[in-house]
């Protein structure tokens, strides 16, 4: 039996994700069509965490879930991003605020589209820098290895979670990216 991941439960920290989801709304502005929930992928946490947080700016609560980062933000592949790339061909994982698009069907299944909002993320929709499931964002390896799988620059989460991910976080909400801790 695969152990669970542990829920994110300290208040101070969730309380600064909070602050970072509306601070980002807040800059978005009318460039996002959907207010209600905002992710936050907070990347300074090891990837064995739960570190895409969803925020319901509605109501206050957040659930967390496991992301990859990008290869090329990791080339060591020890769990930890270190350098976020814009660039062509990277394969690593941009910072900055995306509007999360329509869904389409990819090499992993159904995948939202991600357009970057920043001068760090600008080339999203070039590289095809997506949120997707996949297989190797697996709670058993971060629990058995202390790290997921790599992306080439998604978001990539858990087969088992990515619905929440279509029906709470696509459609013209917000996705922000950065080191927040």
């Amino acid at each position: 039996m695969t152990p669970p991941v542990q829920p994110v439960s300290d208040p101070a920290y969730l309380a600064k994700v909070a602050q970072v989801a509306r601070r980002e709304r807040d800059r978005a502005g009318s460039r996002i069509w959907r207010p209600d929930i905002v992710g936050v992928a907070d990347f300074g946490r090891a990837s064995a965490l739960p570190r895409l947080h969803f925020v319901n700016m509605e109501n206050g609560t957040i659930r967390s879930f496991l992301v990859a980062h990008g290869r090329g933000s990791d080339p060591q592949h020890d769990g930890w991003l270190k350098y976020f790339s814009n660039a062509p061909g990277s394969e690593a994982t941009s910072r900055g605020a995306y509007v999360t698009c329509e869904w389409y069907k990819g090499k992993y299944g159904t995948s939202i589209r991600l357009e970057g909002m920043d001068q760090d993320n600008s080339h999203a929709l070039d590289r095809a820098i997506v949120m997707h499931p996949a297989p190797y964002v697996d709670p058993a390896m971060a629990a058995n290895w202390g790290k997921i799988g790599r992306s080439e620059g998604c978001f990539a989460m858990a087969p088992s979670d990515f619905n929440e991910a279509l029906w709470h976080l696509s459609g013209g909400r917000l996705l922000f990216a950065d080191r927040i801790v």
